[in-house]
């Protein structure tokens, strides 16, 4: 697994997601509109994340898993912290 790879892929799916704290919504480029409290309990990559990095980057299962717990950490971070 190439980290270096998937923290690039990482920041640039970070970067597509916008955040609507008004709304408490998260708009990806992956899926249209998700709740904060709907992601947050979510512990598997949404088949449309899956298909997203797998289709866009060429990720394979594991690192699609691995890049899943690494958005939804960053992800929470910026929800958390008002960003």
């Amino acid at each position: 697994m190439d980290k270096k790879f998937i923290n690039k892929v990482l920041d640039q799916i970070v970067y597509e997601t916008k955040l609507d704290h008004d709304k408490k919504k998260i708009i990806t480029s992956f899926h249209t509109t998700l709740s904060f409290s709907f992601f947050s309990v979510y512990s598997s990559p949404f088949p449309s994340f899956f298909k997203h990095c797998r289709d866009v980057y060429g990720l394979n299962k594991s690192e699609i898993n691995y890049a899943w717990k690494e958005y939804k950490k960053m992800l929470t971070d910026k929800i958390e912290n008002g960003l």
